[in-house]
C-alpha cells in the first residue's frame, strides 16, 4: 500500500531545510524529508491491537510544522524513524486482536492518537496517566513500541495517512451513528481546544481573547458556546474568511492581529508608551488562548492578558525569540501550556475529552463539519500541501485525505 511516511537523515534534512525558503514545494519533493512510498500493511502489535481501514484522515498544523521542520529540533527525541504520518482520523476497524472487547470488524470509529502507557503496555501508569494526562506521558521513549507522543509520529503504530494503521483497545472511540466523518475527524481538534477551555475557563461575564482563527482558535470558540459559557469573545483573525467562520461560531468581536489600538479598544484596555519598544497594556482579557505558536502573538498573548489573568499557549510554540517577558511578572500573569487532551472533569463527571467532543457534535451542540474545507486523495498530496501551506488564497480551514 501507499503511504506518506516522514524519514530521517541529516544530509536530507540539512539540503531541505537550506532550500526551503525558495519554496515550500522542497518539503515535499524528492528532497525532502516526506516521501510518498509503498509499504508494507502494519502487522498486529499484539491481541490488545486492531487495525483501522482510514476513511478520512486530517492534515493538521503539527503535520505542516513537521513536514516543512519549523518544529524545534528537541522534539525528534520523542518520535522514532521513519514513522507514516497522519494522527487526525476516522476509520473502520478492518482486524481485531483476540483479547478486543466491545467492538467489532466494519465499526466506524475515531483512534485517539496519545501513546500514553496503557498504549505502551504498562499496567502501572505513571505519574501523568494515572490522573488522565496521557499527553504528557512519561514513558513517551519505553514500553512495547517505538518512541512517539502520537500515531502518526511513531514508526510502530503508522499513522492516517495511508489505507491502514494500528491502535490499541484503549485508543478506541465509537463514532455516534449518524455522524458525518467531518465531524468525526474535527474532534481530535476540538479536543484540544476543550481541554484548554474546560481547564483554563473564562470568568462569568469576563473577556475572552483568542489569538487565531485557524483550525484550532476556531475551535476555541466553538467549545466557549458548546460549554455554554456566556462569556464575552474577542477574536484576532488574520484573513476576512477566517472572521467570518469566527463570527458563524460565536466571536462577538473580530480585529486584525498586530492592531493594537483595535484590540485595546476591544478588551477596554489601555496602552502606555514607553521610550523604546511596544506599548505596556493595562487591562485586557481574564483568559487568552494562544492558537498559532508564532514570537508576535505570544508576545501579544502575554501584553493583552489582563492583571491576575491567565495566558494559555495552545498554539505550537517552538523557538521563539525577541519576547519581552516583563509583563508576566509586572501584571502577575499565569501562563499554562495546554497539549492535547485526555480525562477531564464536565458537569462533575470524569470523561475523556475526545469522547465529550464526539458527545457535543452528537448532541448538536456544535457542527464543525462545514469546517472541513478541502478534500484530496493521499496520491494529490502535493496539491493537498500547496493548498494548506497558502490557505488565504484557497480559503481553506481544515484540509483532509479521504479513502
Amino acid at each position: 500500500m501507499k503511504a506518506l511516511r516522514f524519514e530521517d537523515g541529516i544530509p536530507r534534512y540539512v539540503l531541505s531545510k537550506a532550500l526551503g525558503w525558495l519554496s515550500p514545494a522542497v518539503y515535499w519533493s524528492r528532497l525532502g524529508c516526506l516521501q510518498y512510498r509503498e509499504v508494507e500493511e502494519p502487522p498486529l502489535l499484539g491481541p490488545d491491537w486492531v487495525r483501522v481501514q482510514t476513511r478520512m484522515a486530517g492534515i493538521c498544523g503539527s503535520d505542516l510544522n513537521t513536514i516543512t521542520l519549523h518544529d524545534s529540533p528537541s522534539l525528534s527525541a520523542y518520535a522514532s524513524f521513519p514513522f507514516t504520518m497522519g494522527h487526525e482520523n476516522v476509520g473502520t476497524i478492518a482486524e481485531l486482536g483476540l483479547t478486543v472487547e466491545g467492538f467489532k470488524t466494519g465499526e466506524r470509529v475515531v483512534v485517539e492518537p496519545l501513546l500514553g502507557c496503557a498504549v505502551r503496555g504498562f499496567d502501572d501508569p505513571c505519574p501523568a496517566c494515572a490522573r488522565g494526562d496521557p499527553a504528557v506521558c512519561e514513558r513517551r521513549t519505553e514500553g512495547t513500541i517505538a518512541p512517539g507522543t502520537f500515531t502518526g509520529f511513531c514508526a510502530s503504530t503508522g499513522g492516517s495517512w495511508s489505507p491502514l494503521f494500528l491502535a490499541h483497545r484503549s485508543q478506541l472511540l465509537r463514532v455516534p451513528e449518524g455522524m458525518s466523518d467531518e465531524n468525526g475527524v474535527m474532534s481530535e481538534p476540538f479536543a484540544v481546544a476543550l481541554r484548554a477551555v474546560l481547564r483554563n475557563p473564562p470568568p462569568e461575564r469576563g473577556t475572552a481573547l483568542v489569538l487565531g482563527a485557524g483550525t484550532i482558535g476556531l475551535c476555541v470558540v466553538a467549545a466557549l458556546r458548546a460549554l455554554g459559557y456566556s462569556n464575552r469573545t474577542v477574536v484576532a483573525a488574520r484573513y476576512p474568511f477566517q472572521a467570518e467562520w469566527a463570527r458563524h461560531y460565536g466571536a462577538n468581536e473580530v480585529v486584525r492581529p498586530g492592531d493594537d489600538p483595535a484590540l485595546a479598544e476591544a478588551l477596554s484596555a489601555r496602552l502606555h508608551r514607553p521610550i523604546l519598544g511596544q506599548p505596556l497594556v493595562s487591562g485586557g482579557a481574564e483568559v487568552v488562548y494562544e492558537c498559532v505558536g508564532s514570537g508576535d502573538n505570544l508576545h501579544t498573548a502575554i501584553r493583552f492578558t489582563r492583571e491576575g489573568g491567565t495566558a494559555v499557549i495552545l498554539g505550537l510554540a517552538a523557538i521563539s525569540r525577541g519576547i519581552d517577558w516583563a509583563p508576566i511578572w509586572l501584571k502577575e500573569i499565569a501562563l499554562h501550556g495546554s497539549y492535547a487532551y485526555g480525562i477531564e472533569t464536565y458537569r462533575g463527571r470524569r470523561v475523556r475529552t475526545m469522547e465529550l467532543a464526539l458527545e457535543l457534535m452528537a448532541r448538536g451542540k456544535v457542527n464543525l463539519a462545514p469546517l472541513v474545507t478541502h478534500r484530496f486523495r493521499l496520491e494529490e498530496y502535493r496539491k493537498a500541501l500547496a493548498t494548506a501551506t497558502h490557505k488565504a488564497r484557497h480559503q481553506l480551514v481544515k484540509g483532509v485525505f479521504v479513502f
